[in-house]
């Protein structure tokens, strides 16, 4: 049947395809290839009013193809009389999608569809093949992702980066290697510096902004027409919050790779899931950093308190740093345009929302800060003036600690063992009674699993000694760093996130001991860095004025 006998005066639509898998067909598949084709056939037919619609990098398997939606939508309106393709994989390899192409929409909008290499055509009738085809190209999707999928778990555990998007900042050198991109990378670095300044994510899309830099997507749209992260051409130097906080959080920017953070659960599901942490696999120091570990984990620190910005733009600096000494929730800094800065205070969270029987635990910023100041500089002069005397101070508790950890440990870990040892002999001759007939499967099931629970939680119990053990031997190397850091700073007059993130490990405030009361301070213990979690911590108290009662190192 020629084209001039049926639908010539609506649009011929010429739908062509080509996905990265396709590609390794060859030539034949090329989207000139077909566009060539299909044209030749229309002309040859005598069909008219032609339109091309082209997915170039699609999978077959994505019912959400820019230009296949678009036909659909044409189809819908009665625009379209017919469709044209090479063959039936290109117009779709999801056989339940096709077949309702094939033989419900197309028929009922009345629109003529032809496959050319399949020797298809509706006005015709389909035979039983056509179902069968679409059937076998589906099953080819499933075949190649499958092999997609092993190809790319296995380069991922190998520590090769598996992510298609270039990260913004960096570019690949000759050998495919991740490299700072000149252009950019001093522009990620200035936004991590900002945020471990106390600036919040908005104020720093705004400045970004304001400077006309343009944002990720543009930028890469302008250098080689990518339209991955759909850039806004009409707001180029809107940056968005969202994308600020994806780069602070993305480790790739400290030299590590990151693999299999995410999922999808099959080919035909495009959704990306966050994966379980114990899915994902981190590689570090794999390539060049463009920002120094010690500023990405101050921004890190940053974030594990109070993420949101205030009205000013800025973040709390004792955000991820101060906690209620009672029920263990973080405390949050309350401030407003209306309040003078000398009144703004800290509350206990889990006070605010309710979800502990905790008390309010209000101490005043301008209170806190003097005595962590005041603290953290006697603390530094005894490090600075004192080196011999700090260092046998901080590690006495230390090596006391280490050498009765070390015993317990050596007579808990061959308990340990012995235990583990038994249970699995247990578990193999319970599995030679179920061989055996001796026992039903329900009981072996219930006693197998229940060895099993026993044998892993005393594996986790070793696992947790030797981590215990290995702290015990780098708190020396801690105590050294502290000091040298502590040479660098003669006396400090204003507190910085980067100080406290140099310097101090976690803060804890205490209820006042008689509620209320304006000369009764509460009780503030501070961690520092040379540490160990069970080591006696410096204690201040204070009362309502500020006025330091009691500084103890």
């Amino acid at each position: 049947m020629k084209g001039s006998d049926t639908n010539n005066n609506l649009i011929t639509a010429l739908y062509c395809r080509l996905s990265q898998e396709d590609m390794r067909a060859g030539e034949s598949l090329s989207i000139e290839n077909q566009r060539k084709m299909l044209q030749e056939y229309a002309d040859r037919n005598c069909f008219r009013n032609c339109r091309f619609y082209v997915d170039d990098g699609f999978s077959g398997t994505d019912n959400t193809r820019p230009a296949y939606v678009e036909m659909l939508e044409d189809v819908k309106n009665g625009l379209v009389g017919t469709v044209i393709v090479k063959d039936q994989s290109r117009l779709g390899r999801d056989h339940l999608e096709t077949d309702r192409l094939m033989e419900l929409i197309f028929p009922a909008y009345d629109v003529r569809f032809i496959a050319i290499t399949d020797g298809v055509d509706s006005a015709n009738g389909f035979n039983e093949m056509s179902g069968v085809r679409n059937l076998f190209n589906d099953m080819y999707a499933r075949d190649t992702s499958k092999k997609i999928r092993a190809v790319q778990r296995a380069k991922g555990e190998r520590g090769e980066r598996v992510g298609t998007t270039m990260p913004y900042g960096y570019m690949k050198d000759s050998e495919k290697r991740l490299v700072p991109d000149p252009e950019t990378a001093h522009i990620v670095r200035r936004i991590f510096e900002m945020s471990a300044e106390g600036k919040g994510s908005r104020k720093i899309c705004d400045i970004l902004s304001a400077e006309k830099i343009l944002t990720p997507s543009m930028y890469s749209f302008r250098k080689n027409g990518s339209r991955a992260g759909n850039p806004n051409i009409s707001s180029p130097y809107r940056w968005s919050v969202k994308t600020v906080r994806s780069m602070l959080k993305n480790r790739i920017y400290c030299g590590d790779t990151v693999n299999f953070s995410t999922y999808t659960k099959s080919y035909k599901l495009k959704k990306t899931l966050k994966n379980d942490p114990e899915n994902i696999l981190i590689f570090e120091n794999t390539h060049e950093a463009i920002v120094s570990r010690k500023l990405f984990d101050l921004v890190q620190k940053r974030y594990e308190g109070r993420k949101k910005a205030d009205k000013f733009g800025e973040t709390d600096k004792f955000a991820g740093y101060l906690y209620c000494a009672d029920c263990g929730s973080r405390l949050y800094l309350h401030r407003a345009r209306t309040i003078a800065p000398r009144k703004n205070k800290y509350m206990c969270g889990g006070y605010q929302s309710r979800v502990t029987d905790c008390t309010v635990h209000y101490i005043r910023e301008s209170v806190l800060n003097e005595i962590v100041m005041t603290s953290l500089n006697k603390v530094l002069a005894c490090a600075r003036d004192h080196e011999d005397e700090f260092c046998q101070m901080a590690m006495a508790k230390g090596k006391a600690e280490s050498k009765k950890l070390q015993r317990e440990s050596e007579r808990l870990k061959g308990e340990y063992e012995t235990k583990i040892a038994k249970l699995d002999n247990a578990i193999q001759l319970l599995f030679m009674d179920r061989a055996e007939d001796r026992i039903s499967t329900e009981r072996y099931d219930k006693l197998a699993a229940s060895l099993e629970k026993e044998q892993a939680e005393l594996k986790a119990k070793l696992t947790e000694l030797n981590t215990q053990l290995d702290d015990m031997k780098n708190r020396e190397s801690c105590v050294r760093e502290f000091i040298d850091n502590a040479k660098q700073y003669t006396h400090i007059t204003k507190l910085t996130p980067e100080i406290l993130m140099t310097f101090i490990k976690r803060i804890e405030v205490s209820e006042k001991a008689v509620k209320h009361s304006r000369t009764c301070g509460n009780h503030i213990v501070i961690r520092f860095k040379f540490m160990s979690d069970k080591q006696m911590p410096i204690d201040a108290a204070q009362n309502e004025s500020g006025e330091l009662k009691q500084i103890a190192v």
